[in-house]
């Protein structure tokens, strides 16, 4: 192939690396956003999420609807587990920021060795429910204009193509619950001011809780969408956890738009310099920007400035 039908792969690849990453990484800045809690564990659930979706599918004999149960059960037994986390260790030390980084990254503990002593330490693949492949076009300028042409190897799955669709379809649900409904308002009243919130008769604690839960579901699902392409690992929340703290510092803390917008920015870009470079140098370009980032715009791309 030449230059451009690689660089169109590249951004294919990079696409779905983004849309997995803008999921999870959405679910760790609301909880900021909201909490002012950084879940150090939300990597966890993200690995949870994964071996969820390993261990229902099998149950039911793969499949279809194997993974359809894992996207539907994954996602709401992370987020109750989450719940309960909340509800009987972050609410009893107050939401303090010191405390809760020490909690969570107790419980980052809790659930990999859970995960290790009940999964064990193999990778274990999980079948996507489809995986037709599918070949691209690339435009060929010629003599007679431009043309159609079919290079070889250019293609991708339509199960890449469904991570894509279903990561915006998520993200689109999330900023209608946010912008739209009242559980967004309440939830907005909380992150303004929690104290004014409970005195007008807002449940904070529920809220909060509701909220940890939701994060933690959403880096599930993130886990289950990602497990047909990477195998399930119980190691494997680490690196989502780095890249979703670059990706909410990038954007911005609490920022839902500037989370999508880096997570696009870093996704693109780590396709791109894997595809022609290497991975490695894909992972210091992204540490580089946080530090531009961190100098010259701390509050992020769309993050507001402290007052």
């Amino acid at each position: 192939m030449e230059f451009g039908p690689h660089l169109m792969l590249a951004v294919l690849e990079g696409a779905v690396t983004a849309a997995v990453l803008a999921l999870m990484a959405s679910g760790l800045s609301l909880v900021f956003g909201v909490m002012r809690v950084v879940n150090v564990a939300h990597g966890q659930f993200f690995m949870l999420g994964a071996v969820l979706a390993w261990a229902v599918s099998s149950a039911l004999g793969g499949g279809a609807w194997g993974f359809v149960a894992a996207l539907v059960l994954a996602p709401l037994i992370a987020g109750a587990l989450a719940v309960a986390a909340d509800l009987t260790v972050l609410k009893r030390v107050g939401y303090d920021p010191e405390r809760t980084i020490v909690a969570t990254i107790g419980l980052l503990y809790i659930l990999q060795q859970a995960a290790l002593m009940t999964y064990g330490p193999e990778a274990r693949p999980v079948a996507p429910p489809f995986n037709t492949r599918l070949a691209l076009p690339w435009v060929e300028f010629g003599p007679d204009g431009p043309g159609l042409i079919w290079p070889w190897g250019l293609s991708i799955t339509s199960y890449k193509l469904f991570v894509m669709a279903a990561a915006a379809a998520v993200l689109a649900g999330l900023w209608l619950l946010m912008s739209r409904t009242r559980i967004g308002l309440v939830m907005r009243a909380t992150q303004l001011d929690g104290e004014t919130a409970q005195a007008f008769g807002i449940p904070v604690g529920r809220v909060y809780a509701g909220v940890f839960g939701l994060g933690a579901a959403l880096a599930a699902l993130a886990g289950v969408l990602i497990v047909p392409i990477q195998q399930a690992h119980y190691l494997m929340g680490g690196e989502a956890l780095l890249l979703s703290f670059i990706v909410v510092i990038i954007g911005g803390l609490g920022s839902l738009g500037g989370t999508v917008i880096a997570a696009l920015l870093i996704g693109l870009s780590d396709g791109i310099v894997s595809v022609f470079f290497s991975p490695t140098l894909a992972k210091i370009l992204a540490t580089l920007l946080v530090a531009l980032v961190l100098v010259f715009r701390p509050e992020g791309l769309m993050g507001k400035a402290a007052r």
